[in-house]
């Protein structure tokens, strides 16, 4: 489904945010292998003791806010996709709105579609201001991802996302070109209401999943758009391992250069439904005017996004206007993974 709004969109602003708390991969493997284990990333985001995602979302959206320079009471949504919210029947939205200063007048919602809930979020913003019944919504993709204690997830499963402004495309520091949705019915990875941590197909989760829907979108994208891999001077794929990625990548004819600034799953993990969100703003930080960016986003169940986007000469106007993502993923404190454990409450304690 190839989508285009009434009016022009695009991003006016963006923040991202990681956690300053790394566990390396080594440590990990220490523990359950032994140290003989393979290491698919460097390390991973954990979150603080004080930290989920509703307040790393709170921290993206007002980084968001700062770059967009706009008042919080004119949005009109506050949107928060993720796997991980705090609560299984409070909204994280209303969270947000309330800490950014965006009540009461507002619309706040939880979304959900696994890895792609941000990107899912972003496609419904769309709609919303290009139909012209608001001129600025918030969407935002955030996870404090969960992995089982050993499994190969635990490796992976970082923290952190990044938060969207849309509104009118004159005002964007990157318009929205296009935006294509392509989904199926694929059990890759998934987990019960009942159980704590997600279960998922091995190798199964790789060809049917995320190559059967991320290399299809993209395909279709550069179909209708009339480009090709050359076109764009940026591109930014779902990151749930290093591997998954760069061989998409590859495959589709794109070269090294063109994912260099997105590709940091090495350095903080898969943020899950922050994932392509936040390999987008590190794309921002850095991009130029007149520069053109390809996104996917990868959701299990399973989806994916596509978003072909255009910088503006406004991005270099408020680059500088809040941290960068780079700034985040510098500030590390290394933990062990006795501190891990205690961090994610993987012990019972009562």
């Amino acid at each position: 489904m190839l989508n285009k709004p009434l009016r022009a969109v695009g991003f006016v602003g963006y923040g991202a945010y990681v956690p300053r708390y790394r566990l390396p991969a080594s440590e990990i493997s220490r523990v359950w292998t032994e140290g003989n284990g393979a290491t698919p990333v460097k390390e991973k985001a954990v979150p603080g003791l004080d930290e989920d995602t509703a307040t790393m979302s709170i921290e993206a959206a007002r980084n968001a806010l700062a770059r967009a320079q706009i008042a919080p009471n004119l949005l009109r949504a506050v949107w928060v996709g993720s796997e991980s919210h705090p609560y299984a029947v409070k909204p994280t939205g209303t969270i947000v709105a309330e800490a950014i200063g965006a009540t009461p007048r507002v619309l706040a919602a939880d979304w959900q579609f696994a890895c792609k809930a941000g990107t899912e979020a972003v496609q419904a913003a769309i709609g919303f201001v290009g139909s012209g019944m608001a001129d600025y919504a918030l969407a935002i993709g955030m996870d404090t991802a969960q992995g089982r204690p050993g499994d190969a997830l635990e490796y992976t499963a970082g923290a952190g996302g990044a938060a969207y402004i849309l509104g009118p495309a004159e005002e964007a520091v990157a318009v929205i070109q296009r935006s294509l949705s392509y989904v199926s019915d694929t059990t890759d990875f998934w987990r019960r209401p009942s159980t704590h941590y997600p279960s998922h197909a091995e190798r199964f989760s790789g060809d049917p999943g995320y190559f059967g829907h991320v290399m299809p979108a993209a395909t279709a994208m550069m179909e209708e758009m009339e480009s090709t891999p050359e076109d764009y001077d940026h591109v930014v794929f779902h990151q749930p391992n290093r591997k998954f990625p760069v061989r998409a990548l590859l495959d589709l004819g794109f070269h090294a250069k063109q994912w260099v600034n997105g590709l940091l799953v090495g350095e903080i993990g898969n943020t899950y439904a922050g994932s392509a969100m936040i390999g987008l703003a590190a794309v921002l930080d850095v991009a130029k005017p007149g520069e053109r960016i390809l996104m996917v986003s990868y959701g299990s169940g399973a989806g994916a996004d596509a978003f072909d986007l255009l910088a503006t000469p406004r991005l270099v106007e408020v680059q500088k206007a809040a941290p960068s993502t780079r700034d985040y993923i510098s500030r590390r404190t290394l933990v062990d993974y006795a501190q891990y454990v205690r961090m994610r409450h993987k012990l019972a304690t009562h």
